[in-house]
């Protein structure tokens, strides 16, 4: 039997991430490319106690349960959210599986195929699946170490109208820049300016290495209500992936819309899941473990900084991440990534090409290595094999 595929999923690409994940398997294998947490930083013994008092309190967490999501998660992550300068109500918050579905429902909602989105040059991959199975045309804004260019994204702007902005501007994925307070306000003055909304998506922002406050897009246009900017994140970084539970906040009127989308694509998410967190944020101290995690993941940074810059490879250049689970770098002029990762994984180290996080015309001399699952001694051979992989790479070229 012949089957049929919509046009939108016959062109939609793999992700290059997950393709990697499947040659990454064994225990020789180190593989800096999944943006995966560390397991041993999970809060196991806390989760099964939530857990527990959950299914303590009865059947009701093994029922349906709202759409929009448990009201009381909704209550705390409302409180979470105000110490963070966002004022938000939970009429205006709805809980996703993840935040990947949020960003998926709030286009779906917000757009229709052929409308145009812009992004940062390079952005993360996964939502680039997303836009395109959406069909929706997406164009690419310059960007460097301080953020999104305002100059790159206003001429983009004027030129294709686009609807939606899609960015990550605290410690992004995939590059772990922070968009400067001058950025952020200047981008905000655009979508005034050119009626545009923005999806703000920050599952990364808690996970920082100093004491620098970074004001969300979000809480520098306002309160919910009339706000340009819609905001998302997820408890996949902080807690833990398999608790499958992300939020997104707005106006209530793009959050109803976005409730009757959901509606349509799984009725609701995880009961279980969302009580579990509930219970956890009730008896524990998630900023703790937050800081924990995040001092944590800095020694790991700095553990693969200080190998890199030991090695000295001419031509390898990168801007110190101050949080986040990336590094981005530039390779060698002409040295194409997805050619070295073929020689790299025969080594035993896997990354991700960086011309997979480009809407087009690629820099395919740049790579993504993530540095919070290795530490010790399988960053020191991953990086080993990893630089052994340039330099034999670079005599082949």
């Amino acid at each position: 039997m012949e089957y049929r595929f919509s046009s939108r999923v016959s062109q939609l690409k793999s992700s290059a991430v997950r393709d990697i994940l499947k040659l990454t398997q064994g225990n020789d294998m180190i593989s800096f490319a999944g943006g995966l947490p560390a397991e041993e930083l999970f809060p196991v013994q806390a989760v099964r106690e939530a857990a527990g008092r959950v299914l303590d309190q009865g059947t009701g967490a093994l029922q349906y349960g709202l759409t929009e999501g448990y009201l009381p998660l909704r209550e705390q992550l409302c409180e979470r959210m105000a110490a963070k300068g966002m004022v938000v109500t939970p009429e205006e918050m709805i809980l996703t599986t993840g935040s990947q579905q949020a960003i998926d429902l709030l286009v779906g909602v917000l757009t229709e195929p052929g409308d145009t989105i812009l992004v940062e040059r390079p952005t993360y991959l996964a939502c680039l699946q997303v836009f395109a199975l959406h069909g929706l045309n997406i164009v690419s804004a310059e960007s460097d170490e301080f953020g999104m260019v305002p100059e790159s994204a206003e001429e983009l702007i004027r030129k294709h109208k686009p609807k939606l902005l899609y960015a990550v501007p605290t410690f992004s994925n995939p590059t772990g820049r922070v968009w400067s307070e001058e950025r952020r306000k200047r981008v905000l003055e655009l979508t005034r300016q050119y009626d545009m909304l923005i999806i703000e998506d920050d599952p990364y922002g808690d996970i920082k290495f100093n004491d620098e406050e970074h004001s969300s897009l979000f809480a520098l246009a306002g309160s919910a209500q009339d706000n340009p900017v819609l905001y998302t994140s997820t408890f996949s970084k902080t807690v833990a992936p398999a608790l499958r539970t992300g939020w997104a906040i707005g106006d209530s009127r793009v959050i109803r819309m976005v409730e009757k989308a959901k509606q349509a694509a799984d009725l609701q998410s995880s009961t279980m899941d969302q009580q579990i967190l509930s219970q956890l944020l009730s008896g524990f101290d998630l900023d703790a473990h937050i800081a924990r995690i995040s001092k944590e993941y800095g020694a790991r940074m700095n553990e693969m900084d200080a190998l890199l810059r030991r090695e000295a490879l001419p031509g390898l250049n990168w801007v110190t991440p101050q949080g986040g689970m990336f590094l981005w770098v530039e390779l060698p002029e002409g040295l194409d990534a997805e050619a070295l990762l073929r020689c790299a994984v025969q080594k035993g180290v896997a990354f991700v090409p960086g011309s997979s996080f480009y809407a087009d015309h690629p820099d395919r001399n740049t790579a993504r290595l993530n540095y919070t699952h290795n530490k010790g001694e399988r960053t020191v051979q991953g990086v080993a094999r990893l630089v052994e992989a340039i330099g034999e790479f670079t005599v082949r070229s």
